[in-house]
Order: C-alpha cells, then sequence, then structure tokens
C-alpha cells in the first residue's frame, strides 16, 4: 500500500495566458491533516479540481490513491468525501430526505455515525434545506461528507462565513475524525487561525505557486518574531540571516526570520543591538512576510 494519499508532481495550469497553478509538488501521507493555505485566488480551489478529477494536469502528474483521477474516477471518487463553500443541495428536500438520496451512493454509510452527527450539530430531521440557515446547511454538508467513512475528505473553504461557533462544531468534527478514524483530510483555507489549529502539514500557495511546504512543528521551529533594541538610532533597518519582514525603528526593530536562534542571536550581537524579545509568529505572520518578501 503506498504511503501517500496523494501525490502532486510538477503540475502547472493555466487559463489563458494566466498560470493558476505553476509547477506544484505535493506528497500527503495517510492518516493527517494537510492545511492548503492561501489568499482567495491563490489557486486552492483548483488544486483541489485536479484531486476531483473535474481538471486534467495540463503538466506534471496528479495521483489520488495511486490511481489518476481523471482515467479512474469510479475508483477514486468513492473514497472522497468534499465538502465546498458553495453548498449545493437539493432546496426542496428534508434534511432526512436528502441524508436517504446521498447515502444510496454509499454502501458503506455508517448509521450509528450519522445519528451521532445528527445530535451532535443539533439537526432536525425534518426541517427543509431551504429553511435552513447557513451554519445549519454546512453542519448538513459536512454529515454527509463524513458520514460514509471515506478515505480521503477534502474541505474547501468549508467555513467560509460561517458564525463561530458553528466553525468550532466543524473544525472539532474534523479533528475527532482524524484522530480517532486516521482518515487523510485536506482543509483549504483562507483562514489561517483555523488552520492552525488542527493541520499536520502546511502548504502557503500564493499567486499558483507554493511558497512554503512543511510540517506545522518544523515550521514554527523555523520561523521567529524578534524584537531587537539598539542603543542608538539606525539609519536603516537591520539586516538578519533569513529576514522576511522588518518593521520599526529608529532604536527598536520587529524582525522576522527563518533562521536557527542561535544564528541569529550572534548576528544581533555583531550588529551591536540585543534581541529583547523572541516568539513563535503565527502562521498568519509567516504568511504575510514571505508573500511580501523580496526574496522568498
Amino acid at each position: 500500500m503506498n504511503e501517500y494519499v496523494i501525490e502532486i508532481q510538477a503540475l502547472s495550469r493555466r487559463f489563458g495566458k494566466k498560470y493558476a497553478l505553476q509547477d506544484i509538488d505535493v506528497k500527503v501521507p495517510r492518516g493527517i491533516v494537510l492545511g492548503l493555505v492561501g489568499e482567495n485566488g491563490a489557486g486552492k480551489t483548483t488544486l483541489i479540481k485536479h484531486l476531483l478529477g473535474l481538471l486534467k494536469a495540463q503538466t506534471g502528474t496528479v495521483r489520488v490513491f495511486d490511481k489518476n483521477p481523471v482515467e479512474d474516477p469510479v475508483g477514486v471518487l468513492g473514497r472522497i468525501g468534499y465538502l465546498s463553500e458553495n453548498r449545493e443541495m437539493p432546496q426542496w428536500m428534508s434534511i432526512n430526505e436528502y441524508i436517504r438520496y446521498t447515502k444510496a451512493f454509499y454502501p458503506g454509510w455508517d448509521m450509528e455515525y450519522e445519528k451521532e452527527l445528527i445530535s451532535n450539530f443539533e439537526l432536525d430531521r425534518t426541517q427543509l434545506i431551504k429553511h435552513l440557515s447557513r451554519g445549519q446547511k454546512a453542519k448538513v454538508g459536512l454529515l454527509v461528507a463524513l458520514a460514509y467513512k471515506p478515505d480521503l475528505l477534502l474541505f474547501d473553504e468549508p467555513s467560509s462565513g460561517l458564525d463561530p461557533v458553528v466553525r468550532r462544531d466543524m473544525l472539532t468534527a474534523i479533528v475527532r475524525t482524524i484522530t480517532e478514524e486516521g482518515r487523510t483530510i485536506v482543509l483549504s483555507s483562507h483562514l489561517l487561525d483555523e488552520v492552525e489549529r488542527v493541520a499536520d502539514q502546511v502548504v502557503m500557495i500564493h499567486e499558483g505557486q507554493i511558497v512554503l511546504s512543511d510540517t506545522l512543528e518544523d515550521i514554527r521551529e523555523a520561523h521567529h518574531q524578534l524584537i531587537v533594541r539598539f542603543e542608538q538610532d539606525q539609519d536603516q533597518k537591520p539586516i538578519l540571516p533569513g529576514m522576511l519582514s522588518c518593521e520599526g525603528g529608529p532604536m527598536e526593530w520587529s524582525c522576522l526570520c527563518k533562521e536557527k536562534i542561535d544564528i541569529l542571536k550572534t548576528a544581533v550581537q555583531n550588529l551591536k543591538g540585543n534581541i529583547v524579545e523572541c516568539t513563535s509568529p503565527s502562521l498568519d505572520e509567516i504568511f504575510v512576510a514571505r508573500v511580501k518578501a523580496d526574496t522568498i
């Protein structure tokens, strides 16, 4: 059995003259949560469409469960649960009718898990979909994506526009799925703080290109937010190894760097400065710094 659920190599996709994806390499091991992050329009949805076989690779290769999703949709799609920001459901159906309609396609549907999700999400089976709130529709969408126990879950901005309570419920369900059942999840979102709560591995995309790909633990360990203070005013910002951003002045500067802390300490000492604070930046801060940096 291949240890990778998803293998993407040298994937590029253009619409007209513009690249939506350029030279993308991603490998996703079994049983992890991959956070696919980037601003709206970065290429996240285009990448997910390749995984679903809705788009064919113009260059490069895409394999899911060691199969080409375009050439073998039956072998791939039956093992994928998908939830997007645009939740298209038959408005005339009740929740129960929609569940019955959906589970007819999936022999592995888990009735007990369905009941548990109905209870946890506080859904009324008799309600018509057209009368549901945005948050309730999101919960129904998540329920039908989870209840047939797919091996891979693809979530494309699933909590966009939802209130914090609904987003928390959705993230709780995602965490439960991955920790208790060992499934693989790709969570695409521009809300980096949410991704940071659940992801094991992170891929950052900006304008169709990967600007950072690593485990969340290694990303946190590799980046440092420093407050550097000098005894005298500085005419220009300090230049530190691996520096991605630097603001402030003239005596105190906030610098975000990707470098070992010992090397940074030595560099600051050589500049006759002192590190007065060192913290781990958030994913959001790292992403902003990387896309704004002159050199990544």
